[in-house]
């Protein structure tokens, strides 16, 4: 409580900037937060034993969630390499309604792939872009070799978008600009929106952000989809990150709490709509390069119809080098209600470039570009 105290007096002497709102307010302290000091002792963290016990800061917001066991069985949690959801831990917040090397091989070697859509386009020949893994494992692999070298492809990119490709210009998503959604990771987000209750969820559109260790997302409220009543699906992965949920309002303080490796955050009901932003990345303890949840590899036997496939040493390899200084999420909507269609837009509107940069980007010193637990017992 002491670490509390101190960390929520310095919130309170920081000054606010002229029309700063309350929400700016904290994400500016925790962009400017240093790890290890009483600073961060005001964030939540649901991967510590107390967070469900009712003590540590910000416990008192933390509820129990109850999910909905039967509605996946063992033998799909399984195929989505997840652990029974009778092994899940779950929780909410008060006053807020509502085996990760595959995911991550995927999010590095397959899905920044064509024909899928990411802020590298708008710079390069698509003949550049087209393999961005094979022309970067080698610098990723010897990275630690030669520390000053260029930074390879991978580690410019900084969002992929999947299904209904986002434009980040009209902030809008339309039936022109789509490409097939990855069949492995719908299938994991539709047992995780059943086991929280959302039966029948499409995986329809995808936005991964890739984080370096300055990056952070601004405010915003992800609003484009049509369908509001079905949930927003985060996923995160490599480094630690401080999430900041707030209200509707910016004028409302937000909620700070830990995105570990593995989280997974499920924003439904009237959270859907709330203000949210991430404005600070958080490097590794010393002596500790990666999660020790990312030590662990995939089973040596999956389902035959597992949608998870082994992930070899020499990827895992790169993969892990890239992840000692970044951090991967996720984020899975449904765009359209059940038999609903896009609004017909002008043809003007249809010509706007999808990869063009706007709206809320994940920002890092060097470029402009936008923004729960697959160990869910742990």
């Amino acid at each position: 409580m002491g670490k509390m105290a101190a960390a929520v007096g310095s919130v309170a002497t920081l000054a606010t900037e002229p029309g700063e709102d309350a929400f700016r307010k904290l994400f500016r302290f925790y962009r400017q937060s240093r790890p290890g000091t009483p600073d961060l002792g005001g964030v939540i963290d649901f991967s510590a034993a107390h967070a469900a016990r009712g003590t540590g800061p910000g416990a008192h917001k933390v509820i129990v969630s109850q999910l909905s066991v039967s509605s996946v069985s063992d033998h799909d949690a399984h195929r989505a390499g997840l652990q029974p959801v009778s092994k899940w831990r779950a929780y909410g917040l008060e006053g807020y309604p509502g085996y990760q090397w595959h995911w991550v091989k995927q999010c590095l070697k397959l899905y920044s792939q064509k024909p899928n859509v990411c802020n590298l386009d708008k710079h390069m020949a698509k003949e550049e872009t087209r393999d961005l893994w094979e022309q970067s494992k080698e610098f990723l692999r010897y990275k630690e070799v030669n520390k000053r070298r260029p930074r390879s492809l991978l580690e410019k990119l900084r969002w992929v978008t999947l299904g209904y490709h986002y434009n980040w210009d009209s902030k809008k998503y339309s039936a022109d600009h789509y490409t097939p959604f990855p069949s492995d990771l719908a299938f994991l987000s539709e047992q995780i929106a059943a086991a929280c209750g959302f039966q029948g969820f499409r995986a329809e559109a995808g936005i991964l952000n890739y984080y370096r260790l300055d990056s952070t997302l601004g405010i915003h409220v992800d609003r484009s989809e049509l369908d509001h009543s079905k949930p927003l699906l985060s996923f995160s992965f490599g480094q630690s990150a401080i999430f900041l949920l707030g209200g509707l309002k910016r004028d409302e303080a937000p909620t700070a709490m830990f995105m570990h490796s593995g989280d997974i955050m499920v924003m439904s009901g009237s959270s859907r709509l709330l203000n949210h932003a991430v404005p600070k990345v958080l490097p590794s303890p010393e002596g500790k390069s990666l999660p020790c949840c990312l030590e662990t590899p995939l089973p040596a036997v999956l389902p035959r119809d597992s949608v998870v496939e082994p992930c070899s040493v020499e990827d895992w390899k790169v993969c892990a080098s890239y992840l000692e200084t970044a951090r991967v999420n996720m984020t899975v909507r449904q765009v359209l209600a059940t038999d609903q269609d896009f609004p017909s837009e002008p043809r003007e509107e249809n010509k706007r470039d999808i990869t063009a940069e706007g709206f809320c980007h994940l920002d890092d010193k060097n470029s402009p570009v936008k923004r729960a637990r697959l160990n869910p017992d742990s």
